[in-house]
């Protein structure tokens, strides 16, 4: 199941662009999955302590993602500053946790992998962010 099919069944129409609206609800839901397991990997390296500031910057960004998505999928009583809040502190979340992950790419798969999830993530999300 996918977002924009969800949201097909809302009952009274949706302000927002919902090409952009699913795929940030989508690109949300990936990143908070990316980032809460690359930050139980970082734990289960060797290194761990070299990892502290990944693995608080991954579960921090994974609980505003989920947050996040979760304010999106929410449409009645919609409130465009909430939306435009949200989605700000998610962009400068996603981009702060892939420059993290980005540090340790070459060194962890599972930090390389994160990374792409938080940009493409912070791509949807400011994708979104444009339309209101």
């Amino acid at each position: 199941m996918t977002a924009a099919e969800m949201l097909a069944t809302y009952p009274t129409p949706i302000e927002l662009d919902l090409t952009k609206l699913a795929a940030a609800i989508d690109a949300l839901t990936a990143c908070a999955q990316s980032c809460t397991a690359c930050a139980d990997a970082c734990l289960g390296e060797e290194m761990v302590a070299m990892l502290t500031t990944c693995v608080r910057t991954n579960l921090d960004c994974a609980d505003v993602c989920t947050a996040t998505a979760r304010v999106l999928s929410r449409r009645t009583g919609y409130d465009p500053e909430v939306t435009r809040g949200v989605l700000e502190a998610c962009i400068v979340t996603c981009r702060a946790c892939a420059a993290e992950c980005e540090q340790h790419a070459k060194m962890h798969e599972h930090c390389r992998i994160c990374a792409e999830a938080c940009r493409a993530c912070e791509k949807a999300c400011g994708e979104l962010l444009a339309t209101l």
